[in-house]
């Protein structure tokens, strides 16, 4: 049985559709990302999935309970780490989390076994006040809130953001230890350098589901040739690029820009002729193998 079950839910607001017949599942003990831009529907759907929204419709159950008939019975079975975190700033660390085992009928002697790696790095400030914690302090606080009464799925919308890269990435060593207690992980991220830490992501994109994969096959299904070139113009090189006549896809990465070719029977030399005769001094032309963020821009520009 999948803990996540989703079927072709819908969410309006007015004449506005923030969600259009979002499927997918996600297993037990597996590491599910939403990737997407802001606007495209992911904390939309965490607010639903975290009972506190209804769907205008469709279907969704989790861990076998209807999302709408049996949400008191759901609520006890997640956990929830919103984009903003949901501490109580006056309070000190144990206190938080002795608060939140309460809140479901615990305590922090029970559970403390589940959230001991963490626990380990925040008991040494446990007497100190939430809001006087460093950012990458709070989120780990955030998660123990959201581990301490045992939950078996786990929603994270964008956990990491603001984070420095430090705790980003032992953030995800965290999860990676979550997930083989068989708790389902659904986590969204700005970042595509953690989407390929999933064990599957779904990419999203004005309410809608483009693709869902592996991060190895969503990028071995990339649809074009893609190029890398350095140059010192790089503002003047994107205007010369509308005037392409070869089919294409352009955008800058880091200090050097990407450009894709979809035409079957492009030719390099061609490009570069081009270049030439528009004035564009380049160096490194070299076709490349794509990234997640990639295959991201890709989709979403389709």
């Amino acid at each position: 049985m999948s803990a996540i079950y989703i079927e072709k839910i819908s969410k309006k607001y007015g004449k506005v559709n923030a969600l259009s017949e979002i499927s997918f599942e996600v297993n037990e003990g597996e590491v599910f990302g939403l990737i997407g831009p802001d606007g495209a529907g992911k904390t939309t759907l965490f607010n639903i999935l975290a009972t506190l929204q209804l769907p205008s419709s469709g279907k969704v159950t989790l861990l076998g309970y209807d999302l709408v008939a049996d949400y008191k019975k759901i609520r006890k079975e997640i956990g929830y780490l919103p984009g903003v975190f949901s501490l109580y700033p006056d309070l000190s660390v144990y206190e938080n989390l002795r608060f939140f085992a309460t809140m479901y009928g615990g305590n922090i002697k029970d559970n403390i076994h589940l959230i001991t790696p963490i626990w380990k790095q925040l008991s040494p400030f446990k007497e100190r006040q939430a809001g006087h914690l460093s950012g990458g302090m709070k989120q780990k606080l955030a998660l123990c809130c959201a581990l301490i009464h045992k939950p078996k799925i786990l929603f994270l919308d964008e956990p990491t953001t603001g984070v420095d890269p430090v705790s980003r990435r032992e953030f995800w060593t965290l999860l990676k230890e979550i997930k083989k207690q068989g708790i389902a992980v659904l986590v969204s991220t700005p970042y595509m350098d953690e989407a390929t830490r999933c064990d599957r992501i779904a990419l999203m994109k004005e309410g809608k589901i483009i693709t869902i994969n592996t991060p190895t096959k969503i990028i071995e299904n990339y649809k074009g040739k893609l190029y890398s070139l350095k140059t010192a113009t790089i503002f003047n090189l994107l205007d010369c690029m509308q005037k392409c006549p070869i089919k294409s896809n352009y955008y800058p990465y880091g200090e050097c820009m990407h450009v894709s070719f979809y035409s079957e029977n492009f030719n390099l030399k061609d490009f570069e002729d081009f270049l030439e005769i528009n004035g564009q001094k380049f160096s490194d032309l070299a076709q490349i193998q794509p990234t997640i963020e990639d295959c991201f821009i890709e989709l979403v520009a389709s």
